[in-house]
């Protein structure tokens, strides 16, 4: 008898996770709370809320789960894993004290000072008067991020002062919630940015193929920060000594948290820039990726099942991954007016046809099915496209194929995924 998975999510990155899960022949059955229209047609829909740690806790243990994987950012940081694990159950996800690294910025760059894991200098400011007192002696760019969870959208990076007075204000204004009642303002890093993940088992590093997400909404890095708008993996730009050099990065912070005495069993997500001095840390995270995974996981040969479980019983020591050497090109179809106010129940067509051409999955993030069958939009990152190809121009043509054949009113994307990096490095002046 395979194992029963529960896994807690509703967007693209759950989806990836669902897909490859129910393709491994050490489970028998997924369970998803609360899904999507995409994980409906694969996996079991529950209904569990996902940030209650002891209601989950009780629904794993009365449906039997062997298994429980943590996708979103918010049940880590509510101690949902820390229930669950108390319950006896395997628990892939960090406790309540590991995913402060992603729950507090403040916290994270307390850590990374601590024990010399390079990044930008930055302060926290609980007090807007201080913080903006704190902008008159400084140059632009400049980087204000809101401490807390803000799903991805907390981080303004201001060319100018007066840019990250707005920042400041918008963050203590209550904009992003209680996450921004502590605002970080840091130095401004100049680089690519690339995504590295690990899997983590408190001693255990194993680190993923890198991954580069395009942050800004509109073309040409325009726009304001979104969750992301488009991903693909490898990433040519990354010469080896720089893979390398992050992969320490995450061993040592893996370590760091370890010395504290924080149990960390899930992934450790490294956002780093790539500077003239050498990769530094951006922010961490303490979960898969979104879009990240859309594009890690088709490319993953290992069984995810396998490396989930052990993982969550450090065992990592005895799992090895192995990669396909196809390049992955992901991009994201969006709601109108993402990441501000948009409308859903906007009718899907083309899924069909987009993901029956060779290579291509199309993975649903904010989507719904009516009881009539029709696939709806629910979100403002509704779908992701993604394309494997034996080169990384292939892979991404194809992926925009793909986008052709689907439509649904209001959608908006990206056209320019993957452009820079296939001009080389020296489209970021390097």
């Amino acid at each position: 008898m395979g194992m029963r998975i529960l896994v807690l999510g509703s967007g693209g990155r759950e989806h990836a996770i669902v897909e490859s899960l129910v393709r491994s022949p050490l489970v028998s059955e997924v369970l998803v709370s609360p899904g999507n229209g995409g994980t409906a047609a694969v996996a079991t829909h529950v209904s569990v809320s996902a940030e209650d740690p002891d209601a989950v806790a009780a629904f794993a243990r009365d449906r039997g789960c062997d298994l429980v994987v943590i996708g979103p950012e918010a049940p880590l940081v509510a101690g949902v894993a820390d229930a669950v694990r108390a319950a006896g159950i395997s628990t892939f996800g960090p406790g309540a004290s590991g995913a402060r690294i992603e729950g507090s910025k403040s916290f994270a760059k307390d850590l990374m000072n601590r024990h010399g894991i390079p990044t930008g200098a930055a302060r926290s400011f609980d007090s807007e008067d201080e913080a903006l007192a704190y902008l008159d002696d400084m140059t632009g760019p400049i980087v204000v991020k809101a401490d807390g969870l803000a799903a991805g959208k907390g981080v303004i990076v201001a060319q100018t002062v007066e840019e990250a007075r707005a920042g400041v204000e918008m963050c203590f204004s209550g904009q992003f919630g209680d996450a921004g009642s502590i605002v970080l303002i840091e130095e401004f890093l100049e680089g690519p940015e690339v995504s590295l993940l690990a899997f983590v088992d408190g001693c255990t590093v194993l680190p993923m193929a890198p991954a580069q997400d395009h942050k800004r909404a509109h073309d040409g890095d325009e726009g304001p920060n979104t969750g992301g708008m488009g991903v693909y993996s490898p990433v040519p730009i990354v010469h080896a000594q720089e893979y390398a050099r992050m992969v320490e990065i995450l061993e040592a912070t893996a370590h760091a948290i370890d010395s504290e005495g924080i149990d960390f069993q899930g992934v450790l997500y490294g956002g780093f820039i790539l500077t003239a001095e050498g990769p530094k840390v951006l922010e961490f995270n303490a979960r898969f990726g979104d879009p990240e995974t859309q594009v890690i996981l088709p490319r993953l040969q290992t069984d995810l099942a396998e490396v989930l479980l052990a993982t969550a019983e450090k065992r990592l020591g005895d799992v090895q991954l192995s990669w396909s050497s196809q390049w992955a090109v992901s991009v994201v179809l969006a709601s109108g007016g993402y990441p501000g106010d948009y409308e859903t129940g906007k009718t899907i067509s083309g899924i069909e046809v987009a993901a029956a051409l060779p290579g291509v999955t199309v993975y649903h993030a904010g989507t719904k099915r009516l009881d009539d069958g029709t696939l709806v939009t629910a979100g403002g990152r509704v779908l992701n496209v993604t394309a494997l190809g034996p080169h990384f121009a292939s892979a991404r043509d194809r992926a925009y194929e793909a986008v052709s054949h689907i439509s649904f009113d209001g959608m908006f994307y990206r056209r320019d995924i993957g452009a820079r990096a296939l001009a080389g490095r020296s489209a970021w002046g390097a």
